[in-house]
C-alpha cells in the first residue's frame, strides 16, 4: 500500500504522552504502511522535567515510531494557579509556529516525499488545527476522555449562547444529550465552574473540536452506547470511538524505581486470589495529612487487606508533581504500620496496569481518571470512585449512575477543597466492593470481556480505525 504519513501534537505530560502513543501503535498495528511521527514537548509549564519524564525510553516503547522534540518556548505570564488549564492552553497556543516549522522542515521535506494525511492534535492542542489548515492537512482531534465528556464540550458553545456564563454548583441538574441522567452541576469538572477563564476556555476548545475533519475517542461503542449515539445527525464531526487505548505492557515514563516495583509485586504474589483492595489516585493525586488519617483508619476499620499508594504534595502553593515519602509514618496515624503490617502494604508510585493485572486485585479506589477506568475495566476489577480534579467528577457520575460499573464514595470530591471523607464511609466502600457489589461485579467483568472483543479484528473498535484509516487515506 502506498505510505502516507500522520503527525501528531500530544500536550506535554504523561498522561497525554502515553495515551497518544498507544493510538499511534493502534493505527500501526492495523496498517504499518503509515509512517508516523509525535512531536515531543519536553518542558510542560508545570509538571515533571524531562528527565523525570525519561525521553530515552520513547523509543524502546515502539521502534516503528519517530519521535521529534520541539525547543521549548517561554511560559505564558498567567498564574497557572488560577486556571491551570487556560494557562495550559495558552502555553500550547505558543508552540504553534514550532509545530508549522517541524512539520514543514522534518515531516514533509523527506524524499522521496510521503504525503501527510492527517494533524492530530490532542484536548490542549486544539489551535494546532490552524497549523493543519494553513498546510492544507486534514485535522484530527485525538480525545483521551470519554464520548460522554466529548459530547459536554461540544455541547458548551450552544449553552454559551443560552447562558453566557460557567456552571455554578447551586445551578439545577442538567439535561445533556451525552448522558443518560440529568447530571448534576456539582459533578461539573472544576474547570466549568472556574471564572478565571477556565469554562471560557473549554468553551472555546468545544467550538474549535467542530472544525476538525473527525474526532478519535479512547472509547469503545459498547461501554459508553448512550453517549456514541447522542452524536448522530448532531452536526459534529464523525466521532470514531478505537479504544481501549491501554498501556497493557505497563510502560512507565516516569523515573520507576524496579525495587519497589519488585516488592509489591512480591507482596501481591503472597496474598490469595481476590483478597487486596487497590488505592492508587494518579500522577497528581495526594491528600493532606488530615486525609490520610481517616483513609487509614478506613482500612483498618474495614479489616481488609490492602495496598495503598500515597504521595507527598508539593509545598503550599507550588505546582510540582507529588513525591514519594522518605517515612510513612510522618504522615499516617501512629502505630498503623505495625498494626497492619500482616493485611496491608504502604508505597509510593506503584505500576498501576501490573497491579490491577494481579490475580490478588479484587478492587480498586480510584480518582476516577478516563484511563485508569479503563484499565480497571479491561481486568475486570470493580472502581470504588474517589475523583479529584480534571473531569474526574463527570467521569465517576457516569460511571455509577449512567453505567452501573462503580461502587460509589464520593462524585464531587475536589483536590483543592478542605472537605474530609471519614473513615466511616471509606471503611464501607471498601467493604461493598469487597463483599457486597456481585451486581456491579457482573457489570464489570462483562464489560471487561466487551472490552478485549472490541479491539479484536471485526470488533467494534477495530472496525472504528478501519474506517478512519479510510478517510484519512481518501
Amino acid at each position: 500500500m502506498k505510505k502516507a504519513q500522520v503527525v501528531l501534537v500530544p500536550s506535554p505530560g504523561i498522561g497525554h504522552l502515553v495515551p497518544a502513543i498507544e493510538f499511534a501503535k493502534r493505527l500501526l498495528d492495523q496498517d504499518d504502511s503509515f509512517l508516523i511521527t509525535v512531536f515531543v514537548i519536553t518542558k510542560a509549564p508545570f509538571g515533571p522535567d524531562p528527565d523525570t519524564c525519561n525521553q530515552s525510553m520513547l523509543t524502546t516503547i515502539d521502534t516503528r515510531i519517530q519521535y521529534i522534540t520541539l525547543p521549548k518556548v517561554t511560559p505564558p505570564d498567567l498564574d497557572p494557579l488560577r486556571s491551570p488549564e487556560n494557562y495550559f492552553t495558552t502555553f500550547m497556543e505558543a508552540h504553534k509556529p514550532l509545530v508549522r516549522d517541524a512539520v514543514v522542515n522534518q515531516v514533509m521535506s523527506i524524499k522521496p516525499a510521503v504525503p501527510v494525511v492527517g494533524l492530530v492534535v490532542d484536548l490542549f492542542c486544539a489551535s494546532m488545527i490552524d497549523v493543519a489548515n494553513e498546510l492544507g492537512i486534514s485535522s484530527y482531534v485525538y480525545f483521551a476522555s470519554s464520548a460522554a465528556f466529548l459530547g459536554l464540550l461540544l455541547y458548551l458553545p450552544t449553552r454559551q449562547e443560552q447562558a453566557g456564563i460557567e456552571f455554578k454548583e447551586t445551578d439545577p441538574d442538567l439535561i445533556v444529550s451525552c448522558f443518560a441522567n440529568p447530571v448534576p452541576a456539582r459533578v461539573m469538572p472544576s474547570v466549568l465552574l472556574n471564572k478565571d477563564g477556565g469554562y471560557t476556555c473549554f468553551e472555546n476548545l468545544g467550538r474549535r473540536f467542530m472544525e476538525a475533519k473527525g474526532i478519535v475517542v479512547n472509547s469503545f461503542a459498547e461501554l459508553e452506547s448512550h453517549a456514541v449515539r447522542s452524536f448522530s445527525g448532531g452536526g459534529a464531526p464523525p466521532v470514531y470511538t478505537v479504544g481501549p487505548l491501554v498501556n497493557i505492557n505497563g510502560h512507565s515514563l516516569m523515573g520507576s524505581n524496579l525495587d519497589q516495583h519488585g516488592k509489591i509485586l512480591e507482596w501481591l504474589d503472597d496474598q490469595r486470589e481476590k483478597s487486596v483492595v487497590f488505592l492508587c489516585f494518579g500522577s497528581i493525586g495526594r491528600f493532606r495529612e488530615a486525609q490520610v488519617k481517616e483513609i487509614a483508619l478506613g482500612l483498618e476499620q474495614s479489616g481488609h487487606r490492602f495496598l495503598w499508594s500515597i504521595r507527598k504534595p508539593p509545598l503550599e502553593g507550588h505546582s510540582a508533581l507529588p513525591s514519594d515519602y522518605n517515612n510513612f509514618e510522618e504522615v499516617l496515624p501512629d502505630g498503623f504500620l505495625e498494626r497492619t503490617k500482616n493485611i496491608g502494604m504502604v508505597c509510593g508510585w506503584a505500576p498501576q496496569m501490573q497491579v490491577l493485572a494481579h490475580k490478588s486485585i479484587k478492587g480498586f479506589v480510584s480518582h476516577c481518571g478516563w484511563n485508569s477506568i479503563l484499565e480497571s475495566l479491561w481486568h475486570g476489577v470493580p472502581v470504588v470512585t474517589w475523583p479529584m480534579h480534571a473531569e474526574q467528577q463527570i467521569n465517576a457520575f457516569q460511571m455509577v449512575k449512567d453505567l452501573g460499573l462503580a461502587v460509589e464514595m464520593t462524585l464531587d470530591y475536589r483536590m483543592r477543597s478542605n472537605n474530609l471523607v471519614m473513615a466511616d464511609k471509606i471503611a464501607k466502600s471498601v467493604e461493598c466492593v469487597m463483599e457486597e457489589d456481585r451486581e456491579v461485579r457482573n457489570r464489570v467483568n462483562a464489560m471487561s470481556e466487551a472490552s478485549r472483543k472490541a479491539v479484536m479484528e471485526g470488533g467494534s473498535s477495530f472496525s472504528a480505525i478501519g474506517d478512519l484509516i479510510k478517510d484519512m487515506l481518501s
